[in-house]
């Protein structure tokens, strides 16, 4: 599947370029279909109509994203957090880490989206001690909580980090990867991850440079892994303790996986399963990621996986699969609706209320942002009927 085709709805902020919300240059998916003599007709047929929409809609899809972009009242939150799976959520300060079974630690994220508030610090971070050193899951927003994890990680343990392993592509997780690489602990990424962020990346750390402020972000760059793979693997041996690597292909995104302990059965669940917060749909193939859930759940039900570190909030027990897997199904079901109903996309935004994850995290901007995404896709599929 071409990734034009899993991106979120373009928005022109001048100039002729068009932006996805976290402002990297896009190409228009409407002139990707346009790609048979029959094809171009029906676009050609629909342009007025397109036209129109997006003009009306794109005051409201600014607002949105731009508040996306904001702080949350109050400013700098609590790192207590309840679990959307069911769990006694395990809390600690911001930036220290807590053990969530022998030898395994994660670092929780502030809520809210990335701010000068917050600086950025809202995705979690992980690390497993093995008997001869330490592997690291994700890395920050940037160099320099890169470096507070480090240090966070050598209060805990003397052991060597020995690898890094990125889940999935998305700034809250990658822009640390410089400061491990300076200390020449080498990074492990999915090939598709990595194409995706040497393509937009560039224009992430611009905007994270312009929100967050270049002190803030001062020696950070667009890190180039060092070990890349295609399919599932176990990368535990340089710190002797198996950790088991698996990859979904598109799923929630474009080469995220999981990594599971199994000493254990803890899994760091990446971009797959957030706790609390709305998921991100722009770059998902939303079959696949439903098929990913179900391969979780199977691992769950035969015991390999029994604890989950999510991308975002609390740590939690396994039944978060299936309350992400119903807010999935909930959107999608509920966008559908609305296409049948006739609505205009202007009007998606506030019609696309699903009252069970009202109270999560990023449920006014993202989840608005994701009925958008996906009425778009479903309109699509039905135009190429």
């Amino acid at each position: 599947m071409s990734l034009v085709s899993t991106v979120a709805p373009p928005i022109s902020r001048g100039g002729g370029a068009l932006l996805h919300a976290d402002g990297t240059e896009c190409d228009n998916t409407v002139f990707h279909l346009t790609r048979s003599a029959g094809l171009v007709r029906r676009v050609i047929g629909l342009a007025a109509a397109w036209s129109r929409r997006w003009s009306m809609v794109l005051g409201g899809v600014l607002l949105v994203v731009l508040c996306g972009c904001g702080t949350r009242p109050g400013g700098v939150p609590s790192a207590v957090e309840t679990t959307a799976g069911g769990a006694a959520a395990i809390t600690g300060l911001p930036g220290r880490s807590v053990q969530v079974a022998p030898g395994v630690y994660m670092v929780q994220g502030l809520p809210g989206e990335v701010d000068a508030v917050n600086l950025g610090r809202v995705g979690n971070t992980g690390f497993v001690v093995g008997p001869t050193g330490v592997a690291v899951i994700d890395s920050g927003t940037s160099a320099a909580q890169a470096e507070a994890l480090l240090a966070e990680i050598a209060r805990v343990t003397d052991l060597p980090v020995k690898l890094l392993l990125l889940t999935h592509t998305r700034q809250e997780f990658i822009f640390g990867a410089l400061a491990f690489q300076r200390r020449g602990v080498p990074v492990h990424m999915h090939r598709a991850a990595a194409v995706l962020m040497a393509a937009r990346c560039e224009n992430c750390l611009k905007t994270l440079k312009r929100v967050l402020g270049d002190q803030a972000m001062a020696g950070t760059a667009v890190p180039k892994a060092d070990v890349l793979f295609d399919a599932d693997q176990v990368i535990g041996d340089v710190i002797g303790r198996p950790l088991q690597v698996l990859q979904f292909g598109l799923s929630s995104g474009p080469g995220h996986v999981v990594l599971i302990d199994q000493q254990t059965g803890v899994m760091f669940a990446g971009g797959l399963l957030d706790a609390g917060r709305v998921p991100d749909v722009q770059d998902s193939q939303l079959a696949a990621w439903t098929s990913a859930l179900d391969r979780l759940r199977m691992l769950a039900s035969e015991g390999s996986v029994r604890h989950i570190v999510p991308g975002h909030g609390p740590s939690s027990d396994t039944g978060l699969i299936d309350v992400v897997a119903r807010y999935l199904a909930a959107l999608d079901r509920r966008t559908l609706q609305l296409l049948d109903a006739g609505a205009a996309l202007s009007e998606v935004g506030d019609a696309c209320e699903v009252a069970e994850f009202a109270g999560w995290d990023q449920y006014d901007t993202i989840h608005r942002r994701n009925a958008s995404v996906l009425f778009l896709r479903h309109e699509r599929e039905r135009m190429l009927q």
